[in-house]
């Protein structure tokens, strides 16, 4: 049945789902899910389903991943939206990031949603996850709760190469305003707001906090734009720069923030505080599973959904290789899926 999977890949890569434009890639979704005998239900672009044998009184573990992409890269050699099969690899924008790991949860759910398990399943293929938006796994989320229903642990596909993502920094990105007093730079009048932003940007460059955390370490901070002035004579009463700030669970987003505007001269304002970091227990049910078949824990570089499933404990992990992601002519290997399909079956099977 691994060729089910594969051809719901290639409709996937076939058909344009660029973020916030997913409508077509659900309606496949939702229409394969439906033609497999399995209720589905549609939440804007997201699809969803929940196991034949839906429990409330078991745990209930969410089997997420994404159908959104990026654009393709300007440098593709093959048309992106043409699933082209050679020498054991399937191409196509999407195919490793993630349409793998969404065909590879969804055959899971197929083979397992009317066994007797432990757990309870929820299959979530959701929208936005490339810009982070308010209308994907967030929204779906906020449809649960409201439902009565509630999300014990979470798998989340993503290309790990089938390791064990157990955390991965939050990001927050501040606007920094520092002021001045504009005047005549033949004078040396005003207060030069650039001279002020340059002392706080020494300061977000030696700022340590106070707490570590034990798996993500230091919080990182890395001023990455600056902007002032009018012309070449005028001292700027302005000057704005950006910091890129990637967070531990040592704190919440609010929290570094907080601190952070508190250590400034310049006026501070998070563009969002939405993604925290996220760290899974090694010693969580879903961790060990994935370790005794074989996984490798590390701490994941990039950024997922995962961040959105506030203190719902969660495990990243799919086909795929990461370094893979977003570049032209991307590609899953076939072999990639299959073993994908048996990992989640199993680590399933044993929870």
């Amino acid at each position: 049945m691994t060729m089910r999977a594969v051809s719901l890949l290639d409709k996937l890569i076939a058909t344009p789902s660029l973020s916030r434009q997913e409508g077509q890639t659900a309606a496949i979704i939702e229409e394969f899910l439906l033609s497999n005998g399995v209720l589905a239900r549609r939440c804007k672009n997201n699809v969803w389903a929940a196991s034949d044998s839906y429990d409330p009184s078991r745990p209930t573990l969410l089997l997420n991943s994404h159908h959104d992409t990026v654009k393709p890269a300007a440098s593709y050699s093959l048309d992106p939206f043409s699933p082209i099969h050679r020498d054991g690899r399937i191409y196509g924008l999407g195919s490793n990031d993630a349409g793998a790991s969404v065909v590879s949860l969804t055959e899971t759910f197929l083979r397992l949603r009317d066994e007797q398990l432990n757990v309870n399943l929820i299959l979530a293929v959701t929208a936005e996850e490339e810009v982070s938006g308010k209308d994907g796994i967030e929204l779906l989320l906020n449809e649960f709760r409201a439902s009565g229903i509630t999300i014990d642990m979470a798998i989340v596909g993503e290309p790990t190469g089938l390791d064990a993502a157990i955390a991965e920094r939050g990001l927050m990105v501040l606007d920094c305003t520092a002021h001045g007093v504009s005047g005549h730079a033949a004078r040396n009048e005003g207060v030069n707001a650039i001279y002020t932003a340059i002392a706080d940007i020494e300061t977000l460059r030696n700022f340590k906090f106070d707490r570590v955390s034990q798996t993500l370490g230091d919080i990182k901070i890395s001023v990455t734009q600056i902007a002032a002035g009018t012309q070449h004579n005028v001292i700027p009463d302005t000057c704005n720069f950006v910091a890129d700030v990637r967070t531990t669970d040592a704190y919440s987003n609010a929290e570094v923030a907080e601190i952070i505007s508190s250590v400034l001269q310049s006026d501070v304002r998070p563009r969002s505080t939405r993604l925290n970091a996220s760290v899974i227990s090694i010693d969580h049910p879903l961790v060990k599973a994935a370790l005794k078949l074989g996984a490798e824990p590390f701490v994941s570089p990039t950024l997922s959904d995962r961040a959105l499933l506030h203190n719902i404990p969660a495990l990243k992990i799919g086909p795929g290789d990461s370094a893979r992601s977003h570049t032209a002519d991307e590609f899953i290997f076939e072999s990639e899926i299959e073993e994908a399909i048996a990992f989640y079956y199993n680590l399933i099977k044993s929870l």
